[in-house]
Order: structure tokens, then C-alpha cells, then sequence
């Protein structure tokens, strides 16, 4: 058998049943009708509420929300770094979940400190940009 008969002989299109633009043309279409989106688009969500300056409420809680990250994994790493070069286990099976754990309620006391307030002025903001990019995309 040469090789153009082997070639027509194995030669196919895969034709998919459902296109994704169409699947994601009706996705964006269910998404854009929730009253959030709606709202974020007409009422042309933006950042101007970061200009202002900061609380000191609010200053408190971010600065809280990052030192949680120091707390968290970088402890636990440490804990275990200790318990190895001490030969004692307990400090990763206590401290490491101790710490985690500490990280956690800084985290959500920043978060109470700081309120949603910013958080869901960049979200509406985060919402329309997205929305409006993939609907220009996708012409839904």
C-alpha cells in the first residue's frame, strides 16, 4: 500500500458538537443577567474610592492580613525546620498547627478590621472589566 492511499484512508475531521463559543456565549449570557453584574456594568463600576485616604481602621487591617502571612506556612516551615534539627517531633505536631492556626484568626481580624467595603468596590470593578472584555470577545 503506498503512502496516498494510506493518507485518504486515515484522513478525518473531528467536528465538535457544541462549539465553545456558543457554550460560553450562553454562560456570559446567564452571568450578565445576574443583578451584581447588571449593576457593575450600569453603573460603571470604577476604583475612584482608592484615592481617598485610608483609615487608620483600615491601615490596621491590611497590615494585619499580611503579617497572617508571615504566621502562616513560613512558621510551619520553620517548625519543622526546628523539629529536624532538634530530633524533637513535637514542634511540627504542635506548633506547626499552632501557627496555621494563629495566621487564621489574624487573617480574619484584619479581614473584620478592614471591612468589605474595598474589597467589594475592586470586585464590582474586577466584575465589569471582565465582563465587558469577554462580551467584546465573544459578541453576545
Amino acid at each position: 500500500m503506498d503512502n496516498l492511499d494510506q493518507s485518504k484512508k486515515f484522513n478525518f475531521t473531528v467536528t465538535p458538537i457544541i462549539g465553545y463559543k456558543s457554550v460560553m456565549v450562553t454562560l456570559l449570557n446567564k452571568i450578565s443577567n445576574t443583578p451584581f453584574v447588571r449593576n457593575a456594568i450600569e453603573d460603571k463600576a470604577d476604583l475612584r474610592a482608592f484615592r481617598e485616604k485610608p483609615s487608620f481602621r483600615v491601615l490596621a487591617g491590611v497590615s494585619a492580613i499580611a503579617f497572617s502571612y508571615v504566621l502562616g506556612w513560613p512558621m510551619v516551615g520553620l517548625m519543622g525546620i526546628i523539629s529536624l534539627k532538634t530530633g524533637n517531633p513535637w514542634f511540627a505536631v504542635i506548633g506547626g498547627p499552632a501557627f496555621y492556626g494563629l495566621s487564621h484568626l489574624v487573617f480574619m481580624a484584619g479581614m473584620v478590621l478592614s471591612g468589605a467595603e474595598y474589597s467589594l468596590i475592586f470586585l464590582r470593578w474586577l466584575t465589569r472589566v471582565t465582563m465587558e472584555s469577554l462580551i467584546e470577545r465573544f459578541g453576545t
